[in-house]
């Protein structure tokens, strides 16, 4: 049976909302611990500053996605 559309708009609401905490928390954390590492790479090796960049980004996506994704199925399956 298809779920009633509030149940789907409330559930995707929750995981915007966790998400979008996560991301912060990641975003501050990275600031706080390799904000100086980056700051130094960027005006003295761009390269690796670019490389460094490019799979901060990518742990970040593939992280919180899969961080998300176990939330909403333990929210999902505690309803039930």
């Amino acid at each position: 049976m298809k779920e009633p559309i509030q149940k789907v708009l409330r559930y995707i609401a929750i995981e915007l909302v966790v998400y979008a905490i996560l991301a912060i928390a990641y975003f501050c954390l990275v600031l706080q611990f390799l904000g100086t590492w980056l700051a130094e790479l960027f005006h003295e090796q761009r390269i690796y500053y670019v490389v460094a960049s490019v799979l901060l980004m990518t742990g970040q996506a593939i992280g919180l996605e899969r961080l998300v994704t176990g939330l909403s199925h333990i929210i999902r399956s505690g309803k039930k």
